[in-house]
């Protein structure tokens, strides 16, 4: 197993918006609709069982007519605090880690999010085939849906 640093790709943001707030929209189906996916695509929840053990499934048409197929298995759930998730987004990047970290701070939320791979290789192949751009694009819309549910 290689050094865990050189196998994970990590965003970090500060939400203006409360703790709370960021959980929600990062844990509530209805919420999940409106930013997972980067700027104009749609995504639909297939499945959404927010608990350990509990699977996730998202589904994003493409413009050819197939689906970029999004899924999980919650490992480990803190409230408030941390996300641990199996997660594979077909056809691109599959058998990765997300941990997902949220932290009050005053009236914003200190947001880190970790993908980790299994070999340093893959993480430096999803690094160059976009992962910063992609999940930015994401995380922006994320930034978006925050605004629109404090006002």
């Amino acid at each position: 197993m290689s050094d865990l640093k050189n196998r994970t790709l990590t965003i970090e943001k500060t939400f203006n918006a409360p703790v709370q707030l960021v959980w929600d929209a990062w844990t509530q189906s209805e919420h999940i609709l409106k930013w997972w996916a980067p700027k104009g695509m749609d995504i639909k929840v297939i499945e959404h069982d927010f608990k350990v053990g509990g699977k996730w499934k998202y589904a994003m048409p493409m413009p050819d007519g197939n689906k970029f197929i999004s899924e999980g298995i919650y490992k480990e759930i803190v409230t408030l605090k941390k996300i641990v998730t199996s997660a594979d987004f077909k056809p691109m990047t599959e058998n990765v880690e997300l941990q997902t970290y949220f932290e009050a701070d005053g009236e914003n939320t200190k947001f880190v999010f970790k993908v980790i791979h299994a070999t340093e290789a893959y993480c430096k192949q999803q690094e160059e085939m976009g992962f910063y751009n992609g999940w930015g694009s994401a995380f922006e819309r994320l930034e978006t849906t925050l605004k629109t549910l404090t006002s």
